[in-house]
């Protein structure tokens, strides 16, 4: 029997590769909103992180979201996020 391979994803904030199922998928959409893909299916580029909330704060400060997605974030947005992000990860 051939094994499936799973998908690894790369976190933009501790760069580890992990299992794709076991990260946050954050989203830049084509009107260049961001959000928190929690289902992993919408259209959009992606950007994974580690269910943490270090990891969260690892990419705000070496800026691996902005690398990802080619434009400035705002502060405002990673709070929104943090928020999502705790929702989502405790819920």
């Amino acid at each position: 029997m051939n094994k499936k391979k799973t998908p690894m994803r790369q976190c933009v904030g501790c760069n580890e590769m992990k299992n794709k199922k076991e990260m946050m998928r954050v989203l830049r959409t084509a009107d260049g909103s961001i959000e928190l893909d929690t289902t992993g299916k919408k259209n959009g580029r992606g950007a994974y992180l580690c269910m943490t909330k270090e990891c969260l704060m690892k990419a705000r400060k070496n800026k691996g979201l902005e690398r990802s997605f080619k434009m400035k974030i705002p502060d405002e947005l990673y709070e929104n996020m943090e928020r999502e992000f705790d929702k989502n990860v405790q819920g």
